[in-house]
């Protein structure tokens, strides 16, 4: 296996002796793999405070969607995938990669679910040049996710999400990147450098709108192709922590077409 170095993601593959079975709202299973996979030490700091700004705490990672051949049972609602199935990690914090990749190595095998897995492979995947003077065509690897909690009048919550072809999604989404940016101490300069910044739809369908379970919530989010325009360090970020919110859940990961 190739140095972490300056990589932003590793790709893992794993397999099992027979299909592997998961429920179809999968990604608090995929995470609970993922921090088991961590130093003790590092998964109570992520599950903890981790970095914090405005009353929020980022994780700083997050992880794509499980790839690999798959049936789906409408009745039992559940998800079969048969031979390799991989996934991705990325973050901005290198001993989260550094830790996971480490413990892969060192495991007989893992338990993804109810489901005993054993990891076939782990790629160091170097990150990408685009030409960040022009605006970057990225798709999605997990859905984008990005909302705004109101208060009604009876005191009762109320959660909007935001689709690609409202006015508000890009600067949610900016503006959100500028969250993490604070939460990692960056100087108002840099952040001051989003004030171009967008993140626009590409030809989005009815299609790629997900509605994604994780434990008791319901969560609406986006899948599908994006163009964007952001300064170098905010692309890196984005590509590292993923866009929008619930990163670390499984939500936002991006690469570049």
């Amino acid at each position: 296996m190739s140095k972490l170095g300056d990589s932003v993601r590793v790709s893992i593959t794993v397999e099992t002796n027979r299909s592997l079975n998961l429920p179809i709202h999968y990604n608090h299973v995929l995470q609970g793999l993922i921090y088991n996979q961590l130093e003790p030490n590092l998964a109570t700091w992520l599950h903890g405070s981790a970095y914090n700004f405005d009353k929020r705490s980022f994780k700083m990672f997050t992880f794509s969607r499980l790839f690999g051949q798959f049936q789906f049972d409408k009745k039992t609602r559940r998800i079969q995938f048969s031979g390799p199935v991989s996934f991705k990690l990325a973050s901005h914090h290198s001993d989260i990669l550094a830790s996971f990749a480490e413990h892969l190595l060192k495991c007989e095998y893992l338990e993804l679910g109810a489901n005993k897995v054993f990891v076939r492979g782990v790629e160091i995947l170097k990150p990408p040049k685009p030409d960040y003077k022009k605006p970057i065509k990225i798709k999605t690897l997990s859905p984008i996710t990005t909302y705004s909690t109101f208060t009604k009048p009876d005191g009762k919550k109320l959660t909007h999400y935001y689709n690609p072809q409202e006015k508000d999604w890009s600067e949610m989404l900016v503006s959100n990147l500028a969250r993490k940016a604070n939460a990692l101490d960056w100087q108002d300069q840099a952040i001051e450098a989003l004030k171009d910044a967008y993140i626009k739809p590409l030809n989005i369908r009815d299609k790629d709108k997900k509605i994604v379970k994780y434990k008791k919530h319901v969560i609406q989010a986006w899948m599908g192709l994006y163009i964007v325009n952001l300064p170098q360090a905010f692309f890196e970020l984005a590509y590292d922590v993923g866009l929008g919110s619930k990163n670390a859940q499984g939500f936002g990961m991006v690469e570049v077409i």
